[in-house]
């Protein structure tokens, strides 16, 4: 008995090493493969020669608790303010995390980008941005976006254009990095394991969006994509500069 217990334990020992092989194989391999999908496909905002597309997408980051962005988000924010006044870009989608009444990433960015002299009507927004895999099906499906410049950091993009592409958005990406960030390396280690995340859930999984909902054509009107907590604070801007 003891003879069986021992080869079962070399066996399973055998096992155990394998799948931790394949495993890291496979996550290095998706790595190297969402990189290669946005090779040349990444600018620096400042760079005069970023392709021309009809809508920026602004991915959703923190938003802190006195209603202002972070400084991750703001900055993306800033490039996609940037591209629009530039005429790089015609209309803005802001996406991200709203699931909890108490918390609007959405609200913050539209707010912020609104003050700053983008006008309501180019402004759409999706709250239900969970995740990138999340928003850039639901830039296609939902809004049916086509071509479009993606704003977030350097370390997002590859992730970002990737999954765009999946979707069958025509992207590239504008680095949105105006600083060093503290979290940098914690950022990293998430995107490593993000982008074996992202691999598995275009090829293996199949998975959907958490949210699903009617069209809203970026083309359209984007009002029809608006809370309350947005026309609320357009009717404020409104009055207030009356």
């Amino acid at each position: 008995m003891l003879k069986n217990i021992k080869k079962w334990s070399s066996r399973f020992i055998v096992a155990s090493v394998l799948v931790g092989v394949f495993g890291v194989t496979g996550a290095v391999g998706s790595n190297l493969y969402v990189s290669s999908q946005a090779r040349e496909k990444m600018y620096e905002l400042e760079d005069p020669n970023i392709p021309e597309m009809h809508t920026a997408i602004v991915l959703g980051a923190r938003a802190m608790p006195d209603g202002t962005p972070s400084s991750a988000l703001r900055d993306r924010l800033y490039a996609a303010l940037d591209l629009y006044k530039r005429g790089k870009v015609k209309r803005i989608l802001v996406t991200g995390d709203n699931a909890q009444d108490h918390y609007n990433e959405v609200l913050v960015m539209f707010r912020w980008l609104h003050k700053r002299g983008v006008p309501a009507k180019h402004i759409f927004a999706d709250h239900a941005g969970l995740r990138t895999f999340d928003s850039m099906h639901r830039a296609k499906h939902v809004f049916e976006v086509k071509d479009a410049i993606i704003c977030t950091q350097e370390f997002h993009l590859a992730r970002s254009i990737f999954l765009a592409k999946k979707h069958g958005i025509r992207a590239v990406g504008a680095i949105a990095d105006r600083r060093v960030y503290a979290k940098r390396n914690q950022d990293a280690r998430r995107e490593f394991i993000a982008r074996t995340v992202a691999v598995a859930d275009v090829y293996l999984l199949g998975r959907k969006p958490r949210f699903g909902g009617d069209k809203i054509p970026i083309k359209g009107d984007a009002s029809l994509s608006w809370d309350e907590a947005i026309v609320s604070v357009i009717k404020k801007r409104q009055d207030h500069t009356l």
